[in-house]
């Protein structure tokens, strides 16, 4: 998963039900537009976060550049807090380069996310639509 990809890869906290209590959707699973990436969407502390559930090989592989860790299983997405309803803010570690940067989610409706991710101070953005996995 290449830098750019792993900044907007934040899409998939939207947490379709918009909050995090109990009966929402939020642990949904959501797949980015190249379905290399799919998180799981779960609460954790006071805020949502997004662990990888699946990523292709070639994400794996990316992903270890940067970073020791395994992809599958990590807590990519931390501390994502509602700002207002349907948008979704919070902080995206990219294991490509090892670092974390501030991104933003927006509920398009109950089955597609728009991710926003930028490297620094609105440099270098780039926004992806991530979609609902279903059943």
């Amino acid at each position: 998963m290449n830098l750019c990809k792993s900044l907007v890869a934040l899409g998939v906290l939207a947490l379709a039900g918009g909050s995090a209590s109990a009966n929402d959707n939020s642990s949904a699973i959501w797949r980015n537009p190249s379905d290399s990436v799919h998180i799981r969407a779960e609460p954790c502390g006071d805020g949502l976060c997004g662990v990888v559930v699946w990523a292709s090989e070639k994400a794996k592989t990316d992903a270890r550049k940067g970073s020791t860790q395994p992809l599958e299983g990590a807590r990519l997405f931390r501390d994502f807090v509602e700002e207002k309803p349907g948008v979704w803010r919070g902080r995206v570690f990219v294991p490509d380069i090892g670092r974390t940067f501030t991104g933003r989610i927006t509920k398009l409706d109950p089955n597609r996310l728009e991710a926003k991710g930028c490297l620094a101070g609105r440099i270098g953005c780039r926004t992806q639509i991530w979609t609902r996995i279903t059943d």
